[in-house]
């Protein structure tokens, strides 16, 4: 996220002498994403980040491919994926390209005994059910039910559940998540038709150095393998931090959707974008005002991009029995639209309590061995009277 910030103890200029008390001097690290070419962070550590104990044989972690070549309908039943205690091997991916990777989690337990750190991708959390904090170098930020974390790659991270029923929808994205640069000025600052505003970005707070050696487990994933570190310094040891790159959360329930005499189409609900593919929030809202509106999506041929659906809560007006969890994918290259009766049906409605994650990536997503699963075979015969 655009936006300058700071916690802890700084020198007064960088790259300068910056001492601990006892005269040894605080470790700099810059942390920068495209070489120095782009947003970056300068963060004081207590010890070297460097001090590497021992690193473990590399764990593979690619998804499991089970179509490649994909033109159906499809509906996945995310609920159907099992609790696990352990937070990573929770993770199941469902849908993924050579762009981004969509996994489901249903963790139960907390990261007490190790950190993560994605090196190969930005990571957004979105909350489905579950609460707790994620814990940073950077400091803390509390969760809860439909919050997305926004966890740039390269940051090491905790997440500690409050209890045991947890749901998460999870995106890792190869090229950088950012705020719409329709909604941002040539400053950065987010423009008064942007849906949300910076009152509703929330940034790590509460930074808690922890100044210890030792031995720490950091799992650490690049090119699809999971590499297991033993660090001999804790990974929160920052006394200090500033910049602009560090992970922040937004809530969806902060979303304010726009809308129109007539119905607004898709962009209108856009709440990030990459290289490769944008994040929509649909949220509760006031229908179209034109007497003779049709409240309904109108059908939609997907020429150039898929369009999945993460279902999360309400009623959704133009789809049939539908659950929480439920994933649908509509591929590029047919149309799709909403089910028999509910256009009629929607015609004087005044408004929508639905609440969903959208995705729309620029290149055909794959189904996992784990997708097709849970995958509900007949989806695509729902249109039919």
């Amino acid at each position: 996220m655009p936006l300058y910030h700071q916690l802890g103890q700084l020198p007064p200029k960088k790259h300068t002498i910056y001492r601990k008390s006892n005269g040894d001097l605080y470790a700099e690290e810059l942390v920068s994403t495209h070489g120095f070419s782009s947003m970056y962070s300068l963060v004081y550590h207590c010890y070297p980040p460097t001090i590497v104990q021992q690193i473990g044989e590399p764990i593979a972690m690619a998804p499991n491919i089970g179509k490649k070549k994909h033109l159906k309908h499809t509906s996945l039943k995310g609920f159907e994926i099992q609790p696990v205690d352990d937070y990573l091997k929770s993770r199941k991916y469902v849908l993924v390209n050579q762009d981004l990777y969509i996994a489901l989690a249903s963790p139960k337990k907390s990261m007490h005994d190790y950190f993560y750190k994605n090196s190969q991708a930005d990571e957004i959390i979105f909350v489905h059910k579950g609460s707790g904090v994620l814990r940073t170098g950077y400091g803390e930020i509390p969760f809860s039910y439909g919050d997305y974390l926004v966890i740039p790659r390269g940051i090491i991270y905790q997440l500690t559940f409050n209890d045991t029923k947890n749901r998460l929808f999870i995106v890792e994205s190869f090229s950088p998540v950012r705020i719409p640069k329709r909604y941002r000025n040539e400053f950065g600052q987010l423009m008064e038709h942007a849906p949300f505003c910076e009152r509703d970005i929330r940034r790590p707070q509460n930074l808690q150095t922890i100044d210890q050696r030792g031995t720490f487990d950091i799992y650490i994933k690049k090119q699809d393998n999971l590499y297991p570190y033993t660090y001999g310094s804790h990974p929160f040891d920052f006394i200090g931090w500033d910049g602009f790159h560090y992970p922040w959360a937004f809530s969806i329930h902060d979303f304010q959707p726009i809308t129109g005499r007539l119905h607004q189409p898709p962009p209108v609900h856009q709440t990030f974008e990459t290289d490769h593919f944008v994040l929509c929030s649909f949220c509760p809202r006031l229908y179209d005002y034109h007497p003779q509106s049709i409240p309904a999506p109108y059908n939609h041929s997907n020429i150039d991009s898929d369009e999945v659906l993460y279902y999360v809560d309400g009623d959704f007006m133009s789809r049939k029995n539908v659950e929480q969890g439920q994933i649908t994918l509509h591929p590029a290259g047919i149309p799709h639209g909403p089910h028999p009766g509910t256009v009629e049906k929607s015609i004087g409605q005044k408004e929508t309590n639905e609440l969903a994650v959208m995705i729309d990536p620029f290149n055909p997503l794959m189904l996992t061995e784990e997708a097709l699963a849970i995958e509900d075979s007949n989806y695509y015969r729902s249109w039919t009277e």
